[in-house]
């Protein structure tokens, strides 16, 4: 198995090819999404589909991925994962909606106070660390994160599943350097919604 990543600006755009890689034969216990929830829009949108047994409005399967549980590994069918998402906190880029083995082990780093647990549990993976910082600041600018883990036979067929509607990182993180960018600051200030729209702008603009 080898891991693969891709960054989208959106969580609808991420979602999709979450779809497309479980039509594809992958697991959703092989995959997991980190999404920006600077924007608020899991707040807003998020309605009681599924059990809640606590009577508290919340699905109580979206409250177990909270905790990085990764609930989505017990449901079938596809976007099993989806049905999963949670709220969860990550030093140096806040607010997510994420679920998934990947979340899982970022949220027991953010748990334990780690500044920048995305890139811990991106480089365990795999992950360079030069690509697990854009795709960490990718988050942090209000983008989504897909990580599978995939069969090295198969890796192309699936690269080509994620690359359709994603993030070119390199030419990303090459334009946040000509602006002085570095590398991800897990110290830095949390992205609001206004500067996730500006960010997304500059990217149209770009285009």
């Amino acid at each position: 198995m080898i891991t693969i990543s891709r960054l989208y600006d959106d969580y609808e755009t991420a979602s999709r090819a979450v779809d497309e890689l479980e039509r594809a034969g992958i697991p959703h216990g092989d995959i997991s999404i980190v999404a920006s929830n600077a924007e608020g829009w899991y707040d807003r949108d998020r309605k009681t589909s599924g059990p809640d047994r606590d009577h508290d409005g919340r699905d109580d399967r979206a409250e177990g991925a909270a905790t990085g549980a990764g609930i989505g590994a017990t449901l079938g069918g596809v976007a099993g994962l989806l049905a999963g998402l949670g709220l969860l906190a990550i030093p140096g880029i806040g607010p997510v909606v994420a679920a998934g083995w990947l979340a899982s082990t970022a949220a027991m780093a953010a748990a334990g106070g780690t500044a920048g647990g995305l890139i811990g549990a991106l480089t365990q993976s795999g992950t360079s660390e030069e690509e697990a910082h854009a795709y960490a600041e990718g988050v942090r600018r209000g983008g989504t994160l897909v990580t599978a883990r995939v069969p090295d036979t198969d890796r192309a067929r699936y690269e080509a599943i994620l690359d359709r509607s994603a993030v070119n990182i390199r030419e990303r993180s090459a334009m946040w350097q000509r602006n002085g960018w570095n590398r991800f600051d897990p110290a830095a200030p949390n992205y609001t919604a206004e500067d996730v729209r500006r960010e997304r702008e500059t990217y149209r603009t770009r285009l």
